[in-house]
């Protein structure tokens, strides 16, 4: 494709996406279907710009004028991309493919200075601000500035297959290093927003089961689960099991991990998933064949809940969602996380902990779920994460710093883009009295 046909298959894309409100990846799939012409190199340019645009839809309105495809396509393409505004008026008055001549307004807003470093409005929901400047308080805009950039791809090193220094220096065709704050980590450098990602999966230490692509701070909350080698421990929300592998990994396929959730269609990954990752230690209790038993309660010495959330954390990998998520969707995830967490418990043995995470930064989601779950579970209380977490034996020797400036009051963690260079999570650690 002709750049004048791929900037005009963004504008299309991004104005699907606003007026059905479904998620990027449909809008790009249905247009795909459509323009089967399109080759993979010509969807990762279209795909790279729509992210870039929703990463930072709101200076870039700000900067043009309106916030309409074209627009903030356009602004996109000179802002962020560093297009030249004559290559771009090129472009754009391309026929048959290209969305049109340049306007004397476009031009105009073209031409002025990029203030989008300076912005401090965080691009995203009005609505949400306050709940970041909860969060974040006056570190609130550099929070959310951090949220628009691009993500690094992150590994982790299963010790299950390969030692880390084995399974890294497999990882140099794909140029990746070592991440900082574990030991058993690594990062590829975010890929140029025009071109396609690493194709990781395809590469024979992914293949052995030598590595998974996983998110840093995924990585990072899992470690809260501490020294667990041995031990008797539920995964209760396991979803596609990224978590459950490596917790598998950190109990050295030693000990009994339970696999659980309450849709049985996430689990179906998690078969093929723990079978190439050498994973002999975890029994998935499916909800079809009746899911957890319950002569396990009062039995976990661990038991790791990985709520539903709204996703607040994952905005530089999926900046569609934001834009997506309403009142009404965040209203009904605080009430999933209250009923997970009341049916979780029970599990827990006196003495044993309950590892509660999410991929959210708001406050809502974490602190307050939690002060509300201890109001009706006085046997339970907050313990130090971090102190956890020096037990499981994954921290780097830069890990215990860099994570101590994410304390909150009560000795959970906030990992941010920010702080971490990670996705945005929350983890907190409650024992159960003995």
């Amino acid at each position: 494709m002709r750049e004048s046909g791929k900037l005009t298959a963004a504008m299309e894309i991004l104005k699907d996406f606003s007026s059905r409100r479904v998620p990027l990846k449909t809008a790009i799939a249905d247009w795909g279907r459509q323009n089967r012409y399109a080759g993979s190199k010509d969807r990762a340019w279209i795909s790279g710009l729509c992210l870039d645009v929703l990463r930072r839809r709101s200076s870039l309105a700000t900067l043009m004028g309106e916030d309409s495809p074209r627009a903030l396509v356009l602004g996109a393409l000179l802002f962020l991309w560093q297009t030249p505004i004559e290559i771009l008026a090129e472009w754009a008055a391309e026929e048959p493919h290209g969305p049109g001549v340049l306007t004397d307004e476009e031009k105009t807003a073209l031409a002025q200075e990029n203030t989008l470093d300076r912005d401090t409005g965080g691009d995203v929901p009005d609505w949400v601000l306050p709940m970041l400047e909860r969060a974040f308080g006056e570190k609130a805009a550099v929070e959310a500035r951090a949220f628009g950039q691009r993500a690094s791809v992150d590994l982790r090193l299963n010790t299950l297959k390969a030692t880390p220094e084995k399974a890294l220096s497999a990882l140099k065709s794909v140029k990746a290093k070592a991440a900082p704050v574990l030991n058993n980590a690594a990062q590829i450098k975010a890929p140029d927003p025009a071109k396609k990602a690493p194709a990781v999966t395809v590469i024979p230490a992914y293949n052995k089961g030598w590595v998974e692509v996983q998110d840093l701070g995924s990585q990072i909350v899992t470690a809260a689960a501490g020294d667990i080698g041995g031990a008797q421990v539920m995964d209760y929300c396991a979803g596609g099991g990224g978590k459950t592998l490596a917790l598998s990994a950190l109990m050295n396929n030693t000990g009994q991990l339970y696999a659980y959730d309450r849709d049985a269609r996430r689990l179906k990954p998690l078969y093929h998933r723990a079978k190439r990752a050498g994973v002999r230690n975890v029994q998935i209790c499916n909800p079809v064949d009746g899911g957890v038993p319950d002569e396990h309660q009062g039995k976990m010495d661990v038991v790791f809940v990985d709520a539903p959330c709204t996703g607040s954390g994952t905005w530089r990998r999926h900046p569609d969602t934001k834009w997506r998520l309403t009142e009404q969707q965040l209203e009904r995830r605080l009430r999933e996380q209250d009923t997970v967490l009341s049916e979780a418990a029970p599990f827990v043995r006196p003495g044993g902990h309950l590892v509660y995470v999410t991929c959210s930064v708001f406050m809502e989601e974490n602190e307050d779920r939690l002060e509300n779950f201890l109001q009706s579970h006085k046997d339970f209380q907050f313990a130090p994460v971090l102190q956890n977490m020096e037990k499981s034996g994954l921290l780097a020797e830069d890990g215990k710093a860099a994570l101590k400036r994410c304390e909150t009051p009560d000795g959970a963690l906030r990992l941010s883009p920010a702080r971490t260079g990670t996705d945005g999570f929350f983890v907190a650690l409650l024992e159960r009295s003995a």
